[in-house]
């Protein structure tokens, strides 16, 4: 299995609950030490309303402190065609347009129903391309719904087959709450790769019910090409209950082992994990960190 693309989301997915505000440059340092230990893509902010979502509110700052370089590897959550134009006028060009499948999130998400979604989105594509950029396709809730319970596949595949999403580069499949099973994952993977028109497929996963390394390999296993992850399993959305922190990048990149990962870059990202984690007072729930600093002093993997 060839290991899939890590993208690292600890500063927008990862840092949405913990209720503080990285300083800018707090989190150009975040953006660069990823970078430099080789996460070849990030998450690294949303144009959400920082009323309602705090940690979030000086994503234009960092997005314009950037390099055109830097950016290239970055991608900005957006959920209008408004939110589009902010971020590719602050220096973003790769665009994450994001939407529930179900309406009862959406509209606590986001504050619409999911076809006022849908409706946007020609614009939004038509925007990020003017902008010289790219854009995803981004369905939360693909499998569950905080409250209304399981979403039926079948939503999902009408979304991505709607005529209205063509032109997006990506579409990612988010396991929001963290309750689906490898075998649902792989399920809808499948069906998404052979009934809808031909994109990467990204999986986001939580690890609420401890299922995200599995639900990530069994994403991989069925054609998902790029995958998402948090620094130490940070996360979390504030708009919906029973969600808990993402998949921990560094449990994603022990399973998978790309090509650039090796214990020097697990060593770097377990000192920024730590550095993080005791900043805003999060504990760790990522596995391979508590691994690389036990005792094994014979394992190369362990951080001394």
């Amino acid at each position: 299995m060839t290991a899939p693309l890590l993208r690292d989301v600890t500063l927008r997915d990862g840092l949405q609950l913990t209720g503080k505000v990285l300083p800018v440059e707090q989190k150009i340092d975040v953006v660069r030490r990823l970078l430099a230990a080789g996460v070849p893509a990030l998450e690294i902010g949303s144009m959400a309303r920082p009323d309602l979502v705090a940690p979030m509110a000086n994503s234009l700052e960092l997005i314009a402190a950037l390099t055109p370089d830097e950016l290239a590897k970055c991608w900005v959550w957006v959920a209008t065609p408004r939110h589009v134009e902010k971020a590719a006028a602050a220096g973003a060009r790769n665009f994450q347009y994001c939407f529930s499948v179900s309406d009862a999130h959406n509209k606590a998400n986001i504050g619409r129903d999911t076809e006022t979604s849908v409706a946007a989105m020609p614009e939004a594509i038509r925007l990020a391309h003017e902008a010289g950029g790219e854009i995803q396709l981004c369905l939360a809730t693909a499998f569950t719904c905080p409250f209304d319970g399981p979403v039926d596949p079948g939503r999902v595949l009408a979304i991505a087959n709607d005529p209205r999403t063509d032109g997006a580069a990506d579409i990612v499949l988010a396991d929001t709450l963290g309750q689906a099973h490898p075998g649902q994952v792989s399920a809808l993977v499948t069906a998404v790769r052979e009934t809808t028109p031909p994109r990467r497929i990204v999986f986001h996963g939580h690890d609420t019910w401890g299922m995200g390394v599995a639900n990530t390999l069994a994403a991989v296993a069925a054609g998902a090409t790029m995958v998402d992850g948090a620094l130490g399993g940070l996360g979390g959305c504030p708009f919906a209950p029973g969600a808990s922190g993402n998949t921990a990048s560094e449990d994603i990149l022990f399973a998978t082992r790309p090509d650039w990962f090796t214990p020097v870059s697990l060593a770097d990202l377990v000192g920024l994990t730590e550095e993080l984690l005791a900043e805003l007072g999060e504990p760790n729930r990522s596995r391979a960190l508590e691994g690389a600093r036990s005792e094994a002093d014979a394992f190369e993997w362990v951080v001394r």
